[in-house]
């Protein structure tokens, strides 16, 4: 009787335990789903808006493709920049002056500073300040005294925006400083 008692028990022991185990996976399921719920699910929301409607045409006409042409040319115009620098520029050994011509044509858009560097050494030996569109500088003195020979160097066009004067690019370009 008392083996009978006891199986009894083990039993209502098993039912409880599953009914325990049965609670903890429907709370874990409640639980994830608040989560997922909570964090993780995308909300939609559409707005809708009622009565605005384009109207009908009034005065509004075609452009002309010259008038295309021509916005669009000054589009590309404004977003493209030439420079110009000699390619070989003589300085004087005693008065470090020379013919370092740098012009911004007056098609550019865009002011420029020139910063000119030895690139050996990544001296920097010039630098031009703002030059605007239409000006040019046609000698120069550099800033660092050289011995007299031959210096492959770099000019960067640094190009900025003119209303914001903040940089928007640069562009680069070789020459030999010829120091005599």
């Amino acid at each position: 009787m008392q083996d009978t008692h006891q199986q009894s028990e083990n039993q209502d022991n098993k039912k409880k335990k599953r009914l325990l185990l049965l609670l903890l996976a429907l709370l874990l399921l409640a639980a994830g789903y608040l989560i997922y719920d909570h964090f993780f699910k995308a909300e939609i929301s559409t707005t809708v808006v009622a009565g605005d409607f384009l109207p009908d045409g009034k005065d509004a006409s075609k452009m002309t493709e010259k008038e295309i042409s021509d916005f669009a040319q000054s589009a590309v115009d404004k977003s493209q920049f030439n420079m110009r620098i000699v390619s070989e520029a003589n300085i004087d050994q005693n008065t470090m002056t020379g013919e370092l011509a740098i012009q911004n044509p007056p098609s550019n858009a865009q002011p420029v500073n020139v910063v000119v560097t030895v690139d050996d050494t990544g001296e920097v030996v010039y630098n031009s300040g703002a030059i605007q569109p239409g000006e040019e500088i046609r000698s120069a003195t550099l800033e660092k005294e050289l011995e007299p020979g031959n210096y492959p160097a770099t000019a960067t066009f640094n190009v900025y925006d003119p209303d914001s004067k903040k940089k928007q690019g640069e562009v680069q370009s070789v020459l030999t400083l010829m120091v005599q």
